[in-house]
């Protein structure tokens, strides 16, 4: 057995050298080897580190005939300079301890970042892992023990940037005039000092690019929100992916305050008015350029204002209903319920469950070039061209009962009402499902029978619920196991029967369960996808809605026709091997109802 090349040691990793040592390794072609010495490969005008060359030309290994992909050249060589991989994950990086390591100009120098500070070590990843000549001096400054990493140099050349301008721009938002950290706990009179438009620190240059990291970061994230929670010393900043919100950033509370401002500015808020509640909309980019809408929401609370942004991706808009997990039976049912050319159509379930994709999908459906859609809503949650929105107007006395008497006058063919709330508004949409229209709403229920009850407690006659509604449909945003990691498990009988009964499904041979890995920030889940329950109103339904029914009544009348509860549909996905028992047990409410 030949002897493997080496590396020079204490040089900065050498394309030819590099390529030799993997021919060595039974990596690559001799041949490539030799081929490929003398084509160094550019991104963006820059020389790429021979790592990163390597992996571009996505080469094949002789050996194994396996790819020879990023993943594995960085694992080759962290073994080979006996260093332990690292990834780094934006999300649990804390910017300002290690940013404040080493200088911006020394990690560029040497190439390498710090990642993770403790009081007994310090993690510095490096993409030179055989240069070892800033280690000594570092540790001696930090008087702390080193542990070394190696981490995608790319990443490394990427985040040094990116952690070095947030701290700049936040230690330089935190030196230009502003209030101290406590003003916000008592004296709201003082915060308003800091909101007017005269005053430079919302449009300091640090802040805005405070807040261009910020959307920019939560965008590449897909960050469903973003939240911006004042406290007595700092602010924290928080993304909700996939459901969860995870800890980003803790900025200092005057920063934050201004940040808070800009983004009301953009979102053309009144920045005086800090005592109420707010709302607005910014409209933005991806960093790969497509356009994006947020939603704004303030609210004053102890320590200042706490604001929100919810995302919303128009490229959702676009995607089929199999997609968004709507798929065979489901969306042949909700076909036949949207296909009608009058009465009611509901969607049902917790904020956050896809509600309003589903429906402003559907609507993207329907509305053809002979047909006119209009909409009521609180607030219009993203403009659609092919749509007429109307935004409900509290202070004028524009709500959603006028909003579609409004409507009804405007030759609809579809009204979707952003939610039924009141009796009047219940009342008005079955007066217009009775005229000759489709009428798309949502309610706030846990499942579609008790969205029939819902209507019977705020005064809707049984009578013409008959007449009127043609179906709900309750639905949950299921997480995804991640496919990178999720590995195989058993699934005990008894959990099994209860999420399928009454329908006695049988128990798949594999489940899957989740594990964590880098590809999924160790949550064993990437993506959502949602779960259905379909309830017809069909004749045997309507038989069962009296004034004194209650849900189960209703239910049971559903499941005889072939209505699938929630519990079921995440049953499916567990079969088919796309989330586990434990996530369909956290979202789906429970089964009472037995036939």
């Amino acid at each position: 057995m030949s002897t493997p090349t080496a590396l020079s040691a204490g040089k900065p990793i050498d394309l030819g050298e590099l390529l030799d040592a993997l021919a060595a390794d039974g990596l690559l072609d001799p041949a490539d080897a030799r081929r490929l010495r003398y084509s160094p490969r550019t991104r963006a005008g820059a020389t790429l580190h021979p790592v990163n060359q390597v992996a571009d030309w996505q080469l094949v290994a002789p050996a194994d005939g396996r790819p020879l992909d990023l993943a594995r050249l960085l694992a080759w060589l962290a073994q080979r300079a006996g260093q332990p991989l690292y990834h780094i994950d934006p999300l649990r990086i804390d910017v300002a301890a290690v940013t404040s390591v080493m200088s911006f100009a020394f990690a560029r120098r040497h190439r390498i970042l710090a990642v993770e500070c403790r009081d007994d070590e310090v993690v510095v990843a490096g993409a030179e892992p055989l240069v070892g000549s800033w280690e000594t001096d570092l540790a001696r400054t930090l008087k702390r023990p080193l542990k070394r990493v190696f981490a995608d140099p790319e990443d490394i050349d990427r985040y040094t940037v990116e952690f070095y301008s947030l701290a700049k721009s936040v230690s330089g938002a935190s030196g230009v005039r502003g209030l101290p950290a406590s003003a916000g706990i008592a004296n709201f009179e003082q915060l308003v000092e800091l909101g007017k438009i005269e005053d430079p620190d919302a449009n300091d240059q640090h802040i805005v690019a405070i807040v261009d990291w910020l959307l920019q970061y939560a965008f590449e994230q897909r960050a469903s929100d973003i939240h911006i929670e004042p406290r007595r010393e700092h602010a924290n900043v928080r993304f909700r992916i996939d459901g969860i919100l995870h800890a980003v950033y803790q900025l200092p509370a005057t920063v934050a305050m201004a940040v808070t401002s800009r983004l009301k500015i953009l979102g053309r808020m009144n920045l005086a008015e800090k005592r109420r509640p707010q709302d607005g909309r910014v409209k933005s980019r991806t960093p790969s350029g497509g356009e994006i809408e947020l939603r704004l929401s303030t609210l004053p609370t102890a320590f200042g204002e706490k604001l929100v942004m919810r995302i919303f991706d128009p490229e959702v808009l676009v995607r089929s209903f199999a997609d968004l997990g709507l798929a065979d039976e489901d969306h042949a049912q909700w076909n036949a319920m949207i296909e009608q050319p009058h009465g009611i159509v509901l969607v049902t379930g917790p904020t956050g469950s896809g509600k309003t994709t589903t429906l402003y999908s559907t609507l993207k459906q329907l509305a053809t070039s002979d047909v006119n859609v209009c909409t009521i809503e609180d607030p219009i949650e993203m403009v659609e061209p092919a749509f007429n929105q109307v935004q409900v107007q509290h202070a004028i006395g524009l709500d959603f009962a006028s909003g579609v008497r409004a409507l009804l006058r405007q030759d609809p063919d579809v009204i979707m009402i952003g939610e039924i709330r009141d009796r009047e508004t219940a009342e008005m949409a079955v007066q217009a499902a009775l005229t000759g229209h489709l009428v798309l709403s949502t309610l706030h229920t846990n499942d579609s029978p008790t969205a029939i009850t819902r209507l019977l407690e705020l005064g809707v006659p049984a009578y013409l619920i008959r007449a009127t509604v043609l179906g709900v449909m309750a639905q949950r945003l299921l997480r995804l196991l991640c496919p990178h990691c999720k590995r195989p498990t058993t699934i005990d009988d008894e959990a099994w029967s209860s999420l399928v009964a009454p329908w006695k499904a049988k128990k798949p041979a594999t489940v899957y369960a989740p594990v964590g890995c880098l590809e999924c920030r160790d949550t064993g889940y990437a993506g959502r996808q949602g779960i259905y329950e379909i309830l017809r109103v069909d004749a045997a339904v309507q038989q069962v809605v009296r004034d004194q029914t209650d849900s189960d009544e209703v239910r049971r009348a559903g499941m005889r026709g072939g209505m699938k509860t929630l519990r079921l549909a995440g049953a499916r996905r567990i079969a088919a091997g796309l989330t586990s028992l434990e996530e369909v047990l956290r979202v789906a409410p429970p089964e009472s109802a037995r036939q």
